[in-house]
């Protein structure tokens, strides 16, 4: 049986739980969603797929995002909720598969992927170790994937303050500081506010920069969504677009998750992201600016 999951910090504590409660003898499979959606991955029966798309060769899904809901649910457990993890924990405790209390973690991960965050929170991720720790997941095509591994077990073995002691942990969140501090004059340099959406456009540059993905709706307070642009790290033919709904700034009518499937992506609501050829970037993200400036329910 294998875990095949999303490195975020979702996909990590999902599974910090599949591991407490299925039997998993192989090594998990960590993708992006486009990789499902384009079928790129291998899904095997007894696979168990959670925080990404449905595949219909797997045996469990559990999933939130809206982009992703069906009529017909398959075994596991979908509902449009703040994390994949809470459903993943909420499925084995009804089961009594849990052993262990988790629902410290269970809260934080609602509240980092839901953006469920306050000013200071944005401000100094720092002063909360699971913000501060969800910063240092970050996808280098598999790259990174032992030291995913390592946090599974570390959060399934031991309290955050022990976690936030471990010498790999401690080396990544140092780096995510400085970063942050960085991030601002680079988000700042390459910002433009059209409306009342922010475009940051980061293609003109040649290494692609880390930081706090929130720190846009403090810089500019007055917006209701931002979008992002970058190229893919591996393949300049490739445009990754990201767009969200303000944490602090209410307003926004646009669902996100559906408005991005049309350009084959998805996500939730109020966040989402998809990739696309760079050749029909330019077309297609004046149509996405052009649905948020006009920012009407889709139909």
């Amino acid at each position: 049986m294998r875990i095949v999951t999303r490195p975020d910090f979702d996909g990590v504590v999902s599974a910090v739980f599949l591991y407490e409660t299925e039997k998993i003898d192989e090594p998990i499979k960590w993708v992006e969603p486009s990789e499902i959606q384009s079928g790129n991955v291998e899904i095997r029966d007894g696979d168990i797929v959670a925080n990404l798309p449905y595949d219909p060769r797997c045996t469990l899904w559990f999933d939130h995002h809206v982009s992703n809901e069906m009529e017909q649910l398959p075994p596991g457990l979908f509902r449009i909720a703040p994390s994949a993890a809470g459903l993943v924990y909420e499925y084995y405790k009804e089961k009594g598969r849990l052993n262990k209390n988790f629902d410290e973690l269970v809260r934080w991960t609602d509240i980092i992927d839901a953006a469920l965050l306050d000013m200071d929170q944005v401000l100094y991720p720092e002063k909360y170790p699971y913000i501060l720790l969800s910063m240092t997941i970050k996808n280098r095509n598999g790259a990174d994937a032992s030291y995913w591994n390592h946090l599974v077990h570390l959060l399934r073995n031991h309290p955050i303050k022990m976690v936030m002691e471990d010498p790999q942990v401690k080396v990544r969140c140092e780096k995510v500081i400085l970063e942050n501090q960085a991030y601002v004059d680079i988000l700042t340099a390459h910002t433009v506010v059209k409306g009342d959406i922010s475009v940051t456009d980061f293609r003109a540059l040649d290494v692609l920069h880390s930081g706090n993905r929130f720190s846009v709706y403090c810089l500019y307070p007055d917006v209701i969504a931002s979008v992002k642009v970058r190229y893919d790290e591996q393949d300049r033919d490739s445009t990754i677009v990201s767009i969200g709904q303000s944490i602090f700034t209410e307003g926004l009518k646009v669902n996100i998750g559906h408005l991005l499937s049309r350009y084959g992506g998805g996500g939730h609501a109020g966040a989402g992201g998809c990739s696309m050829k760079s050749s029909l970037a330019p077309q297609n993200i004046d149509e996405i600016l052009t649905i948020l400036g006009r920012n009407q329910p889709l139909t």
